[in-house]
């Protein structure tokens, strides 16, 4: 059986080819595409190389080492990051909470490698027998990092991206929504998230108030982009994230019966009622399930959103048109928070 490699149409809308598990349901026939793919699968006659170390290698002090290359690529582009199914997260905080996160799940991080100062104690959480450790000097560190000081960064993982983030390469069928959000009662909406800043803080405010998951529309950053790494502190490792179109998100509402809200400054020019967040609102929807809709600051909300949605503003003393979106974000996040564990 062979499966037919993703068309460029199909590519997320960060220019990023990953490829996502697919339920055993949506196996297709022969010659048919995917819905979505997973980063392990592989196309017959695939000229991929797969970067792995030579089990002998114990340490790196070359800056100029093939493997430290490859790392640092795919910190800096997301589509060869994609296409290697692979992520580098910098730092022992990301690193210790990925872990701390999933240790007791039966889907462990699969870690390709850790790269660490010598002497540099290894977190509890990390099971020492189990991942590979390639000590480094303080140079290599600061080539894999991206970052000037290599004071405050000891280690850094080489992660598989999680199996809990999908692309949507067509359109959604009710019957996977379950696969992609396993409890669907609150989700976060993003549209054109470009800050990488911004998007990290958001996933990590997500996941701090147990939202369900987080959707992706067209125009946002890859949540795998270092900055965003850094930002979320390696949140992405732990909530689902897709990425498809507003037609997904149609079908997520009507499976689910979602009731659909976007954040809106009161002050913009709208035809339509503006209604500030309060505790009455948040009380009203506390069992319902519910879509959350952020637009960047730039460009705002779409047309297409601001007509499906309820739109909510948050009342500002100050004379301020609006927040920075990754605090506003927060703001509704706790507001609107499901009372359901």
């Amino acid at each position: 059986m062979q499966w037919l490699p993703a068309s460029p149409s199909c590519l997320p809308h960060y220019s990023s080819p990953n490829i996502v598990k697919v339920p055993q349901a949506l196996q297709p026939r022969c010659a048919k595409q995917k819905l979505y793919r997973t980063p392990e699968d592989k196309d017959d006659g695939s000229s991929e190389i797969v970067w792995k170390l030579p089990p002998n290698v114990k340490s790196i002090t070359s800056t100029s080492n093939p493997f430290v290359k490859h790392c640092v690529k795919l910190r800096q582009n997301s589509s060869y990051r994609h296409l290697h199914g692979s992520v580098v997260v910098v730092g022992e905080t990301p690193i210790r909470e990925i872990f701390s996160w999933q240790r007791t799940l039966p889907d462990q991080p699969a870690v390709e490698c850790l790269f660490a100062l010598e002497n540099c104690r290894i977190p509890e959480v990390i099971d020492d027998d189990a991942v590979r450790i390639v000590n480094v000097n303080s140079q290599v560190i600061r080539k894999l990092s991206g970052l000037q000081s290599d004071e405050s960064v000891q280690m850094i993982a080489l992660l598989r991206i999680p199996s809990s983030y999908h692309i949507l390469n067509t359109s959604l069928k009710d019957k996977d929504c379950p696969e992609l959000f396993p409890s669907a009662h609150r989700i976060l909406v993003l549209e054109g998230i470009q800050d990488p800043g911004n998007m990290g803080t958001l996933l990590r405010s997500a996941t701090a108030f147990r939202w369900s998951g987080i959707f992706l529309l067209p125009g946002c950053c890859d949540p795998f982009n270092d900055k965003a790494l850094r930002a979320s502190r390696g949140s992405c490792f732990q909530i689902p994230i897709v990425s498809g179109s507003w037609s997904d998100i149609q079908t997520l509402r009507e499976t689910f019966n979602m009731k659909m809200v976007a954040g809106h400054p009161a002050s913009s020019h709208s035809q339509s009622p503006v209604i500030p967040l309060s505790k009455d609102l948040a009380d009203s929807v506390v069992h319902s399930p519910l879509c959350l809709v952020l637009g960047s600051e730039g460009t705002g909300l779409s047309k297409l959103t601001r007509e499906v949605c309820e739109l909510v503003t948050i009342t500002m003393p100050g004379e301020f048109e609006s927040l920075n979106v990754s605090v506003a974000g927060g703001i509704f996040m706790y507001m609107l928070q499901s009372q359901i564990s």
